[in-house]
């Protein structure tokens, strides 16, 4: 499937995609069996009886589910420098670093040349469909892109984000090239090393291209936000620096200001016109096609936590297309976008069935039956199994010797594309919240904030971000959402979004534990403007680097960084009456 020469035939690469999907379930048979022979004899596999077979049935019989936590100490043993066959075959050489917004802190994910060749075979099947719809040129893409440094473990293995890893690799630069997604910035912008530096240069870049960008990118809907937010604050100083030639000082960057002085020389005439076009918008509605007149759509992952940023990015977007990137994770890809055209919010995303294999835990089946016999899971289902409507929980076992890994992740079957299913990001599976026996998750609280934001927009007013703690140090346990917003709202505006978030928690946890008093009511507290950016700017600090770097949605007190953070930047708060 993936192309290796440096001339792209998207025609082809859809054929083979559709000739592959057809026959999904042999696919996925040979895919877990290529898997097995390369790595069947790591000492993972091994202690589990596994001895060298190949085959689904035993695959299943002999691995058990598993989560990081029983990979973490074979993986911490790969990082300090044991090069024996723990989880894989070959000798893994470089590790991922997740988000840590989950957790409170990153964690080592192993990546190789595997996983690698496995992205870009997820790039260049997206581009394809992509581009069938939506025909580029050969301009170039406004990509804000970030890479975060690199370290060395203990035993000396390279490390970084899942991004950097990528974004390092020799091929990747050759392949965005082929498939017509070359950055209008140099690598010393994407390399450089303060993110806000190269947020900046990445819009100068982007302005001093304005008439070559067809594409504008980032890794997430957010992270396409950012840049226009900082727009709006600096757009004069990037007219300056236009008219003069000159780089703002402030950028210090050394490799940064060299490549920078290559691109950048004084054009008045350019100046002039961003200028007037800026000065010409109303609430810098449809600011991206104003500022880049031949960009065709904005591309970025948009689905499940990235919805929120929606109707903001639609405000910058103007009449262009929002297209959602494709389903994966930092421990590898699941599906592609093969419906380009389709809103965000109906994106699906067809599985390629030969980069890992993967099973389903049905969520929804025997619900009734799961109580009886003590909550018990079903067991996992094949690719082919799945049915249309059903929620499920994915398994992966991928190409850099992770087995049988619960990703975390459910997901609903939309439909099947040939043989291979087309599926819907729901949420988390984990819950996000919990007091007493409510049971909060991700998607629970974006249809609370939803509800709620409603209210702010009728008064003109716009949630810049959000997040959740259950507050357990007090009887009854409450619920607590931070807010930030763009204004001062009144009293009793934001007193009306507590009730309507605590009406929506209460119908998806239990309204009768907080009629009951089990639960106390639930507290929204507004934090100062900026102290997202700060809990952003803790995470990158951390090591994860702004390409995808995501707001996390629940903090609990053990995360004492980041509830501090929350904490000491709170400037009201208000507690539901709705009960």
């Amino acid at each position: 499937m993936l192309q290796r020469m440096e001339v792209f035939d998207g025609e082809k690469v859809i054929e083979e995609f559709e000739e592959m999907t057809k026959d999904a379930g042999r696919v996925q048979v040979e895919t877990l069996k290529k898997i097995l022979e390369e790595n069947g004899w790591a000492e993972y596999l091994q202690n589990l009886g596994l001895n060298g077979r190949t085959d689904p049935q035993s695959f299943k019989e002999c691995i058990p589910l598993a989560t990081h936590d029983d990979f973490e100490a074979y993986i911490q043993r790969i990082a300090d420098g044991d090069s024996s066959p723990i989880l894989t075959g070959k000798p893994i050489e470089s590790m991922s670093l997740s988000s840590g917004t989950s957790k409170g802190r990153p964690k080592f994910i192993p990546f190789n040349d595997s996983l690698f060749e496995t992205t870009m075979q997820i790039f260049q099947t997206s581009f394809a469909f992509r581009n069938k719809q939506i025909p580029l040129g050969n301009g170039k893409a406004l990509q804000f892109v970030y890479s975060s440094k690199q370290f060395k473990t203990k035993g000396g293995l390279a490390a970084g984000a899942a991004t950097t890893n990528v974004y390092r690799n020799p091929k990747f630069k050759t392949t965005m090239k082929a498939i017509q997604s070359q950055s209008c910035s140099p690598d010393e912008v994407i390399f450089g090393s303060d993110f806000h530096q190269s947020l900046y240069c990445h819009l100068l870049c982007g302005l001093i291209s304005r008439d070559e960008i067809e594409s504008v990118f980032s890794s997430f809907a957010h992270s396409i936000i950012l840049p226009f937010k900082t727009f709006e604050q600096v757009w004069e100083e990037l007219c300056t620096n236009i008219r003069d030639g000159v780089l703002s000082s402030w950028v210090t960057d050394p490799s940064i200001r060299a490549a920078m002085s290559k691109l950048l020389k004084p054009d008045p005439e350019l100046a002039d016109l961003i200028y007037k076009k800026c000065a010409g918008l109303i609430n810098w509605y449809g600011l991206i096609p104003e500022l880049f007149p031949n960009a065709k759509y904005i591309y970025g992952i948009m689905t499940g936590s990235m919805e929120p940023y929606l109707m903001k990015l639609r405000h910058y977007a103007g009449h262009l297309p929002l297209i959602s990137a494709d389903y994966g994770a930092s421990e590898g890809w699941i599906g592609v976008n093969v419906n380009p055209m389709l809103p965000p919010e109906m994106a699906t995303f067809a599985v390629i069935p030969n980069i890992g294999y993967f099973e389903f835990i049905p969520l929804k089946a025997n619900a009734q039956d799961q109580e009886q016999e003590g909550a018990q899971e079903n067991k996992p289902v094949g690719l082919t199994e799945v049915k249309i409507g059903e929620e499920y929980e994915i398994v992966v076992t991928n190409v850099a010797g992770l087995y049988r890994y619960r990703l975390g992740d459910v997901v609903k079957v939309m439909g099947f594309h040939n043989a291979t299913p087309e599926l819907k990001f729901v949420c988390r599976s984990n819950l996000l919240l919990s007091i007493n026996m409510d049971k909060i998750t991700e998607k629970d609280l974006q249809l609370a904030v939803e509800a709620a934001r409603t209210v702010l927009a009728a008064e003109k007013l716009e949630l810049v971000e959000f997040t959740s703690h259950a507050d357990i140090t007090s009887e009854p346990g409450h619920y607590v959402i931070f807010w930030e917003i763009s204004g001062e709202a009144k009293e009793e505006v934001l007193i009306e979004c507590c009730n309507r978030l605590d009406k929506v928690f209460q119908e998806a946890g239990s309204v009768s534990w907080r009629k009951g008093k089990a639960t106390g009511a639930l507290e929204l507290r507004v934090v100062r403007k900026g102290t997202f950016h700060k809990i952003m700017e803790h995470y990158v600090s951390l090591g994860s680097a702004m390409s995808q770097y995501k707001t996390p949605r629940a903090v609990g007190s053990t995360n004492t960084a980041v509830f501090d953070i929350l904490c000491s930047n709170v400037v009201s708060s208000y507690f539901s009456t709705a009960f």
